[in-house]
């Protein structure tokens, strides 16, 4: 049974057996009122508020396997609902320091205004239960039931770490005179170590320093004696599930400002305003669940007209893209209301196989909020819904980074101007941009 299933059956017959105001007679009785569902989410979050405020700055969270201090991202208004007279439950997203993000399950007694928590578990963690509901068949009560450790495995994640050799190759086409490329160069950081096997280059070549994203990007250049050469590059990958990450301020003349593809202002703010409504006096945290909910809700991964090339007017205009258009408009939406947010461009590695091809790119964005960026995969949430959660904050150890942000600003750079993102190779023939087929592999460390 899914979640949902559960739950409304859970509140059908928590309804039934809800205990009855006690009165002397039924002539006396006076009509019950029906508590809206914004009157328990104002209730709710009016509750961790206060909470909030008396321990300063952080929401405690106890049950018999937790001690948590939390801050709030949302309250699933989806799960929100009475269960009687004067009872009623909440599910909540909160977040604690190391940016795990819990689902704690909330039963409030009481009126608008006037309601007390009376149980709070923590439900699950990063979007994997610990817990589940089931139904005494004697007496109708429910009860918890603990889960088995869930697996995302089949929905193409790899949690904690991943091992892997990476092969990034192009073939040159034909050139009748002298030809540029463009290619990055995958780098170690925090979470990934990379580490370069071989190198096989035709042509001249040498790297630049993006220093405005930090990127490497390798520059060719080729000639007639190049034709149907290979640009060979193998990686040795060892790479880190990642979370949420303490890092200084961001620039905001690079995190909050327009790019040539992915605007911000305008209507792209009209439509963050929108979306936020009330929530526009809340964190940054708080706003970004909710713009990355409104992407995911309003756009269907569809790969067919003008996709591919991170146009958030076209992904607002059309509501349809590849992983490109999703994070190009959350991150319009994101800047539009001062939430700094970059792009960035790899490869998924499968989680189905330790070896083979790779079909084509990935990629994916991060948003600051609380001194941290959080990782965000919204395509992949809206392929696999039972994953919304976990991608909210957290990319799965089987992937690579390859370069970050856009309109890319080279040393020599194409005729055209800026690189609108760098994963595959940018070749440049005659001052116009030519596709070169290329392609990506692995082979995982299974030793290991």
């Amino acid at each position: 049974m899914n979640r949902l299933s559960w739950f409304f059956a859970f509140i059908t017959a928590l309804v039934a057996f809800s205990c009855q105001p006690k009165t002397e007679s039924k002539e006396q009785e006076a009509p019950l009122k029906i508590v809206s569902i914004a009157e328990i989410e104002s209730c709710i979050k009016e509750f961790i508020a206060v909470k909030t405020a008396e321990n300063d700055g952080v929401f405690p969270v106890k049950d018999e396997n937790h001690d948590l201090k939390m801050k709030l991202i949302r309250v699933h208004t989806e799960y929100l609902s009475n269960l009687g007279p004067k009872r009623h439950f909440a599910c909540v997203d909160l977040v604690d320091d190391s940016g795990e993000v819990y689902d704690v399950d909330f039963f409030m007694e009481g009126e608008p205004g006037a309601m007390t928590v009376t149980e709070m578990t923590v439900h699950k963690l990063n979007g994997k239960p610990f817990y589940s509901w089931k139904q005494n068949k004697e007496d109708k009560t429910w009860y918890r039931v603990p889960l088995e450790q869930s697996n995302n495995s089949l929905l193409g994640v790899v949690e904690g770490k991943d091992s892997f050799e990476f092969y990034y190759s192009v073939q040159v086409p034909i050139l009748t005179g002298p030809a540029k490329m463009w290619i990055p160069i995958a780098e170690s950081d925090d979470f990934q170590k990379v580490e370069i096997l071989s190198l096989d280059i035709p042509g001249k070549h040498r790297n630049l320093d993006d220093k405005v994203y930090d990127n490497t990007i390798m520059y060719l250049e080729l000639g007639p004696e190049d034709s149907g050469k290979s640009v060979e590059i193998n990686y040795s990958v060892d790479r880190k599930e990642k979370g949420p990450y303490q890092a200084p301020s961001p620039n905001p003349d690079v995190f909050l400002a327009s790019n040539i593809l992915m605007p911000r202002g305008g209507r792209f703010e009209e439509i963050a305003k929108e979306a936020l409504g009330p929530k526009i006096r809340d964190s940054h945290l708080i706003q970004a669940r909710a713009l990355y909910d409104y992407t995911s809700d309003n756009m269907r991964y569809m790969k067919f007209g003008d996709f591919g090339r991170g146009d958030s007017n076209y992904a607002c205009d059309s509501k349809t893209g590849n992983c490109s258009e999703f994070h190009s408009f959350f991150i319009s939406l994101a800047r539009s209301v001062d939430i700094p947010a970059r792009f960035a461009i790899g490869a998924s590695i499968p989680s189905d196989r330790n070896e083979g091809g790779i079909d084509g790119y990935h990629c994916w964005a991060e948003f600051y909020a609380d001194g941290k960026w959080w990782p965000v995969d919204i395509s992949e949430a809206n392929k696999y819904t039972a994953l919304a959660t976990y991608y909210f904050g957290r990319h799965p150890a089987n992937r690579i980074e390859l370069s970050r942000g856009r309109d890319l600003n080279l040393n020599p750079s194409p005729v055209s101007g800026p690189i609108n993102f760098l994963a595959y190779p940018y070749l440049e023939i005659d001052g116009k941009e030519v596709k070169a087929q290329s392609t990506f592999s692995f082979q995982r460390k299974v030793d290991l």
